[in-house]
């Protein structure tokens, strides 16, 4: 065994580790590695198995040190609040990466705003209010962090990402820093072209002059029917599958028959029906499953095909994990 000192909020502890963990081969960081991580616990559903070293980055030169440092052949993955995530019981192999508080930085420039990409979405859209600057209320409406909804065009209520994107930094797999444009990240419903090994590290937004007053009223009526419409209370992943071309899921999944459908603890929500919740003890696999079988049903009785929103990481056992990460 030899001892490898891992930093975290600043405070330094040893920890004995095999010589042949993964951590051994990182390079000297001024954030935050944590060995064998639940992600679990960084996830809305609350499952999933662990990943050989969660790195949290003191900063962006902390990030690009990291980067341009590490082993070629250590896995990298970025993560975010986890709120549209489903981690598989096998876990992750490599290292996953979490950006700090260093990446959430909101602040008005010139009229537009410029936020980091681990800002969660509705910091942003109160921050436009606070400016009086209108366009971006929908973001109070799409849970997780401005990265997220880089990386899958995120929208809702009639917008999406890219309608009020002007650019976006991003940082390549050798940690060079690229400024593009929404034409260059082949944005479409819930998508986006941009390699996934590509990461995306803040963004600036455009605005209109608005009222402060209407702009705060449409950001109640949003937060409202989102409360009133969806399971926010419960552990859930946000909207299961995209709306197919004319369609919503929603109602092809209860014309299915699966509303409050269950596999263990991992059920469809009475409330909202594209939304799965794990009532208790659900694994990974169960809620996985459970999203199948809706998509087999929906299949068979609409002759449609549901695609996954939730963006499903990692490997379906342990014994898995050592082939690689699926990433879908």
């Amino acid at each position: 065994m030899k001892q490898r000192e891992l930093s975290s909020n600043n405070i330094m502890t040893n920890t004995d580790l095999p010589d042949n963990h993964l951590i051994h081969r990182l390079p000297e960081v001024r954030g935050s590695y944590k060995a064998d991580a639940r992600l679990g616990k960084v996830t809305w559903f609350r499952v999933g198995g662990p990943t050989d070293v969660l790195f949290t980055p003191a900063d962006q030169e902390d990030l690009v040190t990291f980067i341009k440092n590490k082993p070629a052949d250590i896995p990298v993955m970025v993560i975010g609040v986890g709120s549209n995530l489903l981690v598989r019981d096998g876990g992750v192999a490599g290292v996953v990466i979490r950006l700090g508080p260093a990446f959430s930085k909101v602040e008005i420039l010139d009229g537009q705003i410029i936020s980091g990409a681990a800002t969660l979405d509705v910091k942003v859209a109160k921050t436009a209010l606070k400016a009086s600057l209108t366009g971006l209320e929908f973001l109070c409406g799409v849970p997780g962090t401005i990265g997220g909804a880089l990386r899958m065009n995120a929208g809702a209520y009639g917008r999406e990402t890219q309608d009020i994107l002007l650019w976006t930094e991003v940082m390549d797999p050798q940690g060079n820093i690229h400024r593009l444009t929404p034409d260059q990240l082949g944005y479409a419903y819930r998508h986006c072209s941009l390699d996934k090994a590509w990461i995306f590290l803040s963004a600036c937004f455009q605005g209109e002059p608005g009222d402060s007053g209407k702009i705060a009223t449409r950001m109640k009526e949003i937060q409202d029917a989102r409360g009133s419409t969806q399971p926010i209370k419960s552990r859930t992943g946000g909207s299961t599958f995209k709306n197919p071309d004319g369609n919503k899921a929603w109602q092809l999944i209860d014309k299915a028959g699966c509303r409050g459908l269950n596999i263990g603890d991992a059920q469809v929500s009475e409330q909202h029906c594209n939304f799965l919740i794990n009532t208790d003890k659900a694994s990974a696999s169960d809620l996985e499953n459970l999203g199948e079988e809706v998509r087999r049903r929906v299949k068979d009785t609409s002759g449609i095909e549901l695609h996954w929103e939730i963006k499903r990481i990692g490997a379906t056992s342990v014994q898995d994990n050592t082939k690689g990460n699926e990433t879908l």
